[in-house]
């Protein structure tokens, strides 16, 4: 593992969630790297869902992915979207979801996720996972980055035990901003126990 990598821990706690044949969503498809990742997860009887809002990203996301072997779904579609995107038979059964946020590698970076489309798409993201499901979520740093950053942390805060465990993942002796990781857990009981 590339211990500088925070998308590295990323990818070994969702291989360790993840089996062949689960269903799993990149609300952030990009260059298309989150999407293979999660492809070799999934294997052959798998799905992928993969959200973009810019058809670039979505066509260097088809050509990295051409011989994944898993079902993928690609979506031209803002990730504050994907409830409506995902089949119905896979509500309440994605077994991940992952968002690398920012603005596409090589693109333009005045495009990025900002703060109130996440948070929506956070919230859905965990009515969409199974029991156990992981929502992995990479922040970077840059000026709309903290806002965002801030943005999740009140949303996650705010989750109550019961429905999730919420865990904060940073680098402390890294130079400049190095990126933030949250890996949110659904519990298996959403109601409070008395």
């Amino acid at each position: 593992m590339k211990s500088s990598s925070i998308l590295s821990y990323v990818h070994t706690l969702l291989r360790a969630t993840i089996s062949p044949g689960d269903v799993v969503i990149d609300a952030t498809a990009g260059n298309g790297h989150d999407t293979l990742f999660l492809a070799t997860c999934v294997g052959s009887s798998g799905f992928v869902y993969a959200f973009d809002i810019q058809s670039a990203a979505l066509h260097a996301t088809a050509a990295i992915t051409e011989n994944a072997g898993a079902d993928i779904r690609l979506r031209l579609a803002g990730h504050q979207h994907m409830a409506e995107h995902v089949d119905a038979e896979h509500h309440g059964g994605i077994r991940a979801v992952v968002f690398n946020l920012g603005y596409l590698p090589s693109g333009d970076k005045g495009i990025t996720t900002t703060a109130d489309t996440t948070t929506t798409a956070v919230q859905q993201a965990i009515d969409l996972l199974a029991p156990n499901g992981v929502l992995a979520i990479v922040c970077y740093l840059h000026d709309q980055g903290r806002v965002e950053y801030d943005a999740l942390l009140s949303v996650l805060a705010a989750l109550p035990q019961h429905q999730a465990t919420v865990l904060e993942c940073r680098f402390r002796n890294q130079q400049g901003n190095p990126p933030v990781a949250f890996v949110v857990t659904k519990q298996p009981h959403t109601k409070a126990t008395s």
